[in-house]
Order: C-alpha cells, then sequence, then structure tokens
C-alpha cells in the first residue's frame, strides 16, 4: 500500500498547482482526479450524450477509455488515444465536469482508476471526495479553500492568460454556482473530512501553501 494524501476543496481553491508541488517535493505522483472527469465531460460533450439518460451514461462509460501518463513527471490525461491534457482546460469542460461528476457510473468507473492507483503508489490525489470517498484511509487528508472572491481571482486570471475573455463578476457567480453543485449533487457531495485539516490559502502563494500541507506529512513514508 502506497503513502497516500488526499487533497479535497472547491473550485479555484488552487488544489492542482498546490499538490502538483507537494508531489514533486516528496517525489510522489500527482493524480488528479479533475482532470479524468474534465475528459469524461469532452467525450460526452463531443458525443452529444444526454446525461439524464442512465444507459446512454452506462454504455459511454463501457466504450471511452480514460488514463493517466507521467512525462518527465508532468501528468498527461488520454481518452480514447487522444491527449487531451490541453483540450479539457476550458470553462466548458469544467462545467462539463461537475455535470457528469454527479453521474453515479461516471464516479464508479473513475473512482475505481483512482483507487487502484492509490494501492501501489505513494500518490498526492485531489479532488472533490479524495478523503471522503476514494481514500478513506488516506494517511494524510487536508480540505484546501480560500474566499469566493479569491478563488474567482484565481480563476479570471488563468482564463485569461489562456486568451480567454473572462468578467471577475461573470466568474464569480460560475463559482459560487460550481460550488453549490458540487456540495449538494447527491453522489459523493464536496465536503471535508471530519479527519481532514482545513488549509485557507486566501493569502498563502503556492509555496506557502504547499509548505502547510507538507508540514503535517510524517518525515518516514
Amino acid at each position: 500500500m502506497g503513502f497516500n494524501i488526499a487533497i479535497d476543496g472547491p473550485a479555484g481553491a488552487g488544489k492542482s498547482t498546490i499538490a502538483k508541488k507537494v508531489a514533486e517535493k516528496l517525489n510522489f505522483i500527482y493524480i488528479d482526479t479533475g482532470a479524468m472527469y474534465r475528459a469524461m465531460g469532452v467525450y460526452f460533450s463531443r458525443n452529444h450524450t444526454d446525461l439524464s439518460d442512465e444507459n446512454a451514461v452506462k454504455e459511454a462509460c463501457r466504450t471511452v477509455d480514460v488514463h493517466l501518463t507521467y512525462d518527465q513527471g508532468v501528468q498527461q490525461i488520454w481518452m480514447n488515444g487522444e491527449n487531451v491534457s490541453q483540450v479539457i482546460r476550458t470553462k466548458e469542460a469544467g462545467n462539463m465536469a461537475s455535470a457528469c461528476a454527479a453521474v453515479p457510473a461516471v464516479r464508479e468507473k473513475l473512482v475505481e482508476l483512482q483507487k487502484k492507483l492509490a494501492e501501489t503508489s505513494n500518490v498526492v490525489m485531489d479532488g472533490r471526495d479524495i478523503g471522503t470517498v476514494v481514500l478513506p484511509n488516506a494517511d494524510v487528508k487536508v480540505y484546501l479553500t480560500a474566499s469566493v472572491d479569491v478563488r474567482a481571482e484565481r480563476r479570471c486570471k488563468e482564463y485569461q492568460e489562456k486568451g480567454l475573455n473572462a468578467v471577475l463578476e461573470d466568474v464569480k457567480k460560475e463559482v459560487a454556482q460550481r460550488d453549490y453543485n458540487d456540495m449538494h449533487r447527491a453522489v459523493s457531495p464536496l465536503c471535508q473530512a471530519p479527519d481532514a485539516i482545513l488549509v485557507d490559502t486566501s493569502d498563502m502563494n503556492i509555496e506557502q501553501a504547499a509548505d502547510a500541507i507538507l508540514k503535517l506529512v510524517p518525515s518516514v513514508h
């Protein structure tokens, strides 16, 4: 069994960036579960799959192959043989990921893969339900968050750096709606595990947030 670090939290809290930094410093494998849901979202969107059609979703889950590889330590996400690591980083893919993450068949498929990845490797895994569902026995659990205003500013900056049009007030509404959807879905809603340590990154940079998590990790893995 590998040493597992579970990092949960809402959109825009910096989970992926901070989790990558922690994994890098520990020489662990970083697993971005959100990327898996985004890849599924891209598949459903391209194939015009109706997420309310349970049979169609189940069939799609049998058909689609989502897996991870690592290129010089950087995670690459593949969907049916296509590297979609860049394709999945759009607003549309993020919203679709949130929608398909609420579908039981999708979660069942990806959670199984995530558990297998953690069984044999030392991993830092981030998402919405890692400490509560995917890795309930993780060695270290963190709930990473920040204020809605800060998260919206970060997300808006990300979009603008990618050349996308983004208005802060619109992004703030988008983040708040994503929070509501993630926290109120029927399957594996976003919540802080009882034994997770709360880390608020509102006033932290990436290095400070990573260091706060590293302090929670025993020196011997």
